[in-house]
């Protein structure tokens, strides 16, 4: 397991998985450990993947100061781990909340992104939140699963802010409610930092304004995919996002939800590993 040193000093780690071309990836959570991105549904089988521990998660140290966990300071943990990987520029692929570390790392260092791929990625950097309407919309669309009716009621409430976060939604999460998005699900609260999640998305860590227009004159080519049935984001909300990028392409993987490469794990590396190799 790969140990660096951020600028602050605290020790990072990172998991390498795959051979070839490196594909820096940025995990979700917010602050949940690289481990449950796996092997991104066999995407290991054509890019080596080097995926960040963020500070606080997993085999990455915990800070000496809690205010470096806000996504604006935690890109200057990505500019470590690309100069410790000894890149001139780097392909990135940043899942959930990752997505709005990338974008921010994207307007800071334009020139060290070459490609760029934002898997169900909600845009608070944006200034893009996903809403309670646009999730119960998409969680509307499983009405026929049998889990559904136990589901909406506690799930509704807790987009209300009148009830708490319940297991019993989970499903409206993943395209398929099997063993493997159970499996997943079940390692979720040990997997993440709730205290460091709370900081990553303090207000001042955003600037939307300032980060749209630098990502206007960003040149990367950018990927931007939507589960089907994700809520958060829901397929449009990614698509008034990737007009934000001026080379930026949208994908909707069909049947997903907010993890496509366990629901589809051929589509997804597919479609993903397609766009990596053009261009």
């Amino acid at each position: 397991m790969p140990i660096f040193t951020a600028y602050d000093g605290t020790p990072l780690a990172h998991h390498v998985r795959g051979e070839g071309e490196p594909l820096v990836v940025l995990p979700g959570g917010p602050m949940r450990a690289s481990a449950y991105l796996g092997d991104l549904g066999g995407l290991a089988d054509h890019r080596r993947l080097v995926l960040l521990d963020l500070r606080g998660t997993g085999d990455s140290a915990v800070p000496a100061d809690p205010a470096t966990y806000r996504c604006d300071r935690l890109v200057d943990d990505v500019e470590a781990l690309r100069v410790h990987l000894g890149l001139e520029r780097m392909d990135v692929l940043a899942h959930s909340a990752g997505g709005s570390l990338a974008l921010l790392y994207a307007a800071r260092h334009p020139t060290r992104v070459r490609r760029l791929v934002l898997v169900t990625a909600t845009p608070w950097a944006l200034g893009m939140p996903a809403t309670a309407e646009d999730r119960l919309a998409a969680a509307l669309l499983r009405e026929d699963e049998p889990w559904f009716e136990e589901a909406y009621g506690p799930f509704r409430a807790w987009l209300a802010g009148t009830g708490d976060h319940d297991p019993a939604f989970a499903p409206f999460f993943h395209g398929r409610w099997d063993d493997t998005a159970r499996a997943h699900e079940a390692r979720g609260d040990e997997e993440t930092n709730d205290e460091a999640a709370e900081v990553f998305l303090s207000p001042d860590a955003f600037d939307p304004p300032a980060t749209r227009a630098a990502l206007a004159r960003c040149t990367a080519r950018v990927l931007v995919l939507a589960g089907e049935l994700d809520g958060g984001p829901r397929p449009e909300l990614a698509r008034r996002a990737a007009r934000v990028l001026p080379h930026a392409e949208v994908a909707v993987q069909p049947g997903a939800g907010h993890y496509p490469w366990l629901d589809d794990p051929r589509g997804f590396v597919h479609r993903v590993a397609s766009f990596l190799k053009d261009g």
